[in-house]
């Protein structure tokens, strides 16, 4: 099965990877901004986001293999490709193990350790969403609200939201899957993945993901790698920080 995807403009590709519980669409504005540098960007959801096929299985062994899978199918090679959180260790693990495929490395605000699981207020604050009674994003916010307290997070988890029919709305992700194989996206990356060509992780100056011990763990796995801070920004530096992290992500690609 093929990932679904959004693609903008022409010339070298550019495949950009969400996180947890996000989609393609996140990344449209930046998106669009690469384009029209002279990329072809591919903004992909990954397995069980998006509008992307929902199976049982997940993991980074299968999310790399997707994306493999979708480089084939759009022949695509010598490709940029950004990851963030969830979608940088897809990245990470691809690159590790197809080089001949990347020609750059970016990741947003991950490191190739494991991280505990720290998505259960959300995920269960998504399960108890009850499309029977809910029947606008008003009250699906509501019933988020005594879950989630931050709106931005609450705002980025609703853009799921879909009708499924007249008068019914969904959740676009997989949502029992995420729920059963949420400690899947907190795995480590495999001691023996290693790339490397020219690697840059992006990380938000509020943010916990990226710390002082991390810099040895990145640079065992990506020897060829730097390291850029992203003022006024946290996890999702991408949306918090967009006119820094864009300048940033064009100095490195060149």
């Amino acid at each position: 099965m093929l990932l679904h995807s959004n693609i903008l403009g022409e010339g070298k590709p550019f495949v950009i990877l969400h996180g947890f519980l996000g989609m393609k669409d996140n990344w449209k504005t930046l998106g669009t901004q690469f384009s029209e540098l002279g990329f072809q960007v591919h903004l992909v959801d990954q397995r069980n986001h998006g509008r992307s096929f929902h199976d049982d299985a997940f993991n980074y062994e299968v999310l790399a293999e997707d994306l493999k899978h979708y480089c084939e199918v759009h022949n695509l090679s010598d490709v940029v490709l950004l990851g963030h959180s969830m979608g940088g260790k897809t990245a990470m693990l691809f690159a590790a193990e197809y080089p001949e495929l990347v020609s750059k490395l970016l990741v947003a605000d991950i490191s190739p350790r494991f991280y505990p699981v720290h998505h259960d207020a959300i995920l269960n604050g998504l399960s108890a969403l009850d499309f029977n009674i809910i029947k606008s994003r008003g009250q699906a916010d509501k019933a988020l609200s005594n879950y989630v307290s931050d709106i931005g997070t609450r705002m980025f988890l609703l853009k799921n939201l879909y009708w499924v029919e007249k008068g019914q709305l969904g959740l676009r992700i997989n949502l029992e899957v995420l729920k059963n194989e949420v400690a899947e996206v907190g795995e480590s990356l495999p001691s023996y993945a290693i790339f490397e060509k020219d690697t840059l992780f992006l990380r938000g100056d509020r943010s916990e993901y990226i710390g002082v011990d991390d810099e040895r763990i990145i640079s065992n796995h990506f020897p060829k790698s730097e390291i850029a801070t992203i003022s006024n920004a946290g996890h999702w530096l991408h949306a918090e920080n967009p006119k820094d992290f864009f300048k940033a992500v064009v100095k490195f690609i060149g």
